[in-house]
């Protein structure tokens, strides 16, 4: 139902770069934002937030649809006040758009190449559409303490359990040229529940072997 991760926000190839992917045959509502200031209340110290975030939404080539800096300037203002989706925060972005299934891409990045830690959220607006919010990617530079990368999802509106598959990529990326230095050498994942208990956690993919069999089975075996 949405999605979202936080990390620390850099410039250049260290912006935090977001994937997802509408599948379905109907046009899908979303709502996506850039959150940096507020972050402060929740116990990260106000000197490390991305204070002035600005967001980007990109089609499936790569071309920019539309972007946002701060939500109280947008032209869909009256659609965001007032609702859930609002920040509390005027610096913090909102965009609003209905989509066809297809791949889109959503930059976070600082006005003037600020820097610090922000998240980046991705709502379905509606949940009756025959479409969904089938998987989300961030790429980001992931850091130590309040400055790891963490992702978030929310599953519902329906009775049965859900299959997931979650990953964590690093030395592969070199095949998209980033330089191998800058990589993340050796990722391990945790998965957390709703109370931030710790459910599974994995550090090399193929030492689960039963995990890894259905990874491959599915083609979603990680490069390396």
């Amino acid at each position: 139902m949405n999605i979202s991760t936080r990390l620390r926000v850099d410039v250049g190839d260290k912006v935090m770069i977001g994937g997802f992917i509408i599948r379905g045959n109907a046009a899908k509502p979303v709502v996506l934002r850039g959150i940096g200031p507020s972050l402060a209340n929740f116990g990260i110290p106000a000197a490390n937030v991305l204070n002035d975030p600005v967001l980007e939404l990109h089609g499936p080539n790569g071309a920019l649809i539309t972007s946002n800096d701060n939500w109280v300037d947008s032209p869909q203002k009256n659609q965001i006040q007032g609702t859930i989706f609002q920040p509390s925060d005027n610096r913090e972005s909102v965009i609003l758009a209905t989509l066809p299934p297809a791949a889109y891409t959503v930059v976070l990045k600082g006005v003037g190449n600020t820097t610090g830690i922000g998240i980046v959220e991705i709502y379905d607006n509606d949940k009756t559409l025959d479409s969904d919010l089938a998987n989300i990617s961030t790429r980001g530079f992931v850091q130590t303490g309040n400055e790891v990368m963490i992702g978030g999802f929310t599953l519902g509106n329906n009775n049965t359990a859900t299959n997931m598959v979650v990953r964590a990529l690093g030395p592969s990326l070199s095949s998209f040229g980033l330089p191998a230095a800058s990589l993340l050498a050796d990722p391990t994942l945790e998965l957390h529940n709703a109370n931030g208990t710790l459910m599974i956690s994995n550090d090399d993919w193929q030492s689960d072997p039963v995990s890894a069999a259905q990874l491959i089975a599915n083609g979603l075996a990680p490069a390396n």
